[in-house]
């Protein structure tokens, strides 16, 4: 039985508090889809205290914003979206058409079609996410997206410029300076001054992830990504620097941000433990991490590698660090998380920022049935079908027939009916099931 020697806050308290999330998450989107532009410039007043002329960038406003940026700081941000176009168009090419032949005379094929218009939201706050640009507008490109809006909130009372630098060579078409749920209800819902999207993606806090989930259905959405989680599973081939380094690197995130270390090192448990208190008395961000990491960090002891594995599938986090001597053993086996990232070479701020792998990932169990974001989820996949020969048409329709009228639909039935009387010859009863 698995162990715990540190452990969050109770699950009946989070509940409570994403209770309170939703809450005031429903009264904003009614009053954006009510009030429309009214209300979205009184919610950046209240929430950002930005209320331009325009949340839409113009091309002198971008132009000015990426003058401020460094040479090195677009080296770096050019360099990343080398890494995360290379994967993209890898992932892209792996997504084919289809048309076979099933039947002489019967084609069936699917063709992959983008979204026709994305929302894309970086997050801003304490950490504007300059990555979070180039993960979500990029991909899109890549995919094909026709209309691809980003937004992401001011910082200091103006576009970041790294952002909206990022925002720009990653492809996108609008760009907005516009953050929260003010920013994914007004794309999502639209306004008097911007059409509405058919998708949201990005991550964001509590807020924008409820947001998008209540919004779910009036447009799609990526995936339910909000407040980060970092899983490490470790044994005795790793110490505790490590361990404890790569669970506060992003503990730092917010003060709600999970992150857990599951052992079968009693002494690599303990010694976590001590050079986590270390380092957070040296971390610049601790005064987040600590927060975090009293309320939703989790050390769990366990007998063995079987037991870690059961364990960290049933967790399904979002980032799951393996640093044991059995690494490829661990991705055979796992099936539910968001990404993982193998041995002690590997860390996932590389992941987070510039190696090439998506960033955009699912938390609160979501990894259990998707994966993250990646150039499919702009995708949609549909089918089509063609009958060309008189003798598919009537071979087709009398199982066709049969089948319908099993069930009951005799609608259906003349469907079939109709093509077997006119293609195969066969005089068919109206109502009657073809022979």
């Amino acid at each position: 039985m698995a162990e715990y020697l540190k452990r969050g806050k109770p699950e009946a308290d989070r509940a409570e508090d994403d209770a309170k999330v939703r809450a005031t998450v429903e009264a904003i989107l009614k009053d954006i889809e009510t009030r429309g532009d009214v209300a979205v410039r009184e919610l950046s007043e209240k929430f950002d205290r930005y209320t331009p002329e325009a949340f839409r960038l113009t091309p002198s406003e971008i132009e000015a914003a990426m003058q401020k940026v460094s040479a090195r700081d677009m080296e770096d941000i050019r360099f990343a979206q080398d890494q995360i176009r290379r994967f993209a168009e890898a992932q892209r090419a792996s997504m084919t058409d289809v048309e076979v032949e099933t039947l002489p005379g019967v084609i069936l094929g699917h063709r992959n079609i983008p979204v026709q218009s994305v929302g894309c939201y970086v997050p801003g706050g304490k950490f504007p996410m300059v990555a979070s640009a180039h993960m979500s507008v990029l991909t899109a490109t890549v995919a094909g997206v026709p209309r691809i809006v980003a937004s992401a909130p001011p910082v200091n009372g103006a576009p970041h410029p790294a952002i909206v630098a990022a925002m720009h060579l990653g492809g996108a078409h609008e760009i907005l300076c516009l953050g929260g749920i003010q920013a994914v209800g007004a794309m999502a819902l639209g306004t008097e001054t911007l059409d509405p999207v058919h998708m949201l993606v990005g991550p964001g806090n509590a807020f924008v992830a409820e947001a998008k989930r209540q919004l779910y259905g009036r447009v799609g959405i990526d995936l339910f990504a909000g407040p980060t989680e970092t899983m490490v599973i470790a044994d005795e081939t790793v110490d505790a620097e490590l361990c404890a380094t790569d669970l506060l690197g992003q503990a730092e995130h917010g003060y709600n941000s999970p992150a857990c270390l599951i052992t079968n090192s009693r002494r690599l448990a303990e010694a976590t433990l001590a050079e986590i208190d270390r380092l957070l008395a040296i971390l610049p961000t601790a005064e987040t991490a600590r927060v975090s990491w009293a309320d939703y960090g989790d050390v769990i002891l366990c007998a063995d590698h079987d037991e870690m594995l059961q364990v960290a599938n049933d967790m399904a986090y979002e980032h799951v660090q393996v640093m044991t001597d059995r690494d490829d053993w661990y991705l055979e086996h796992m099936h539910s998380y968001g990404a993982l990232f193998l041995g002690p070479r590997t860390n996932v701020a590389n992941g987070d920022k510039v190696i090439g792998t998506n960033h955009t990932l699912p938390t609160k169990k979501a990894g259990r049935y998707t994966g993250g974001l990646w150039v499919g989820k702009f995708l949609k996949t549909h089918s089509y079908q063609r009958v060309t020969t008189d003798a598919a048409a009537a071979l087709v329709g009398e199982y066709g027939s049969r089948l319908c009228m099993l069930e009951g639909f005799v609608g259906h039935a003349e469907q079939c009916n109709i093509r077997v009387r006119r293609y195969g010859g066969r005089n068919v009863p109206y109502g009657v099931a073809a022979e």
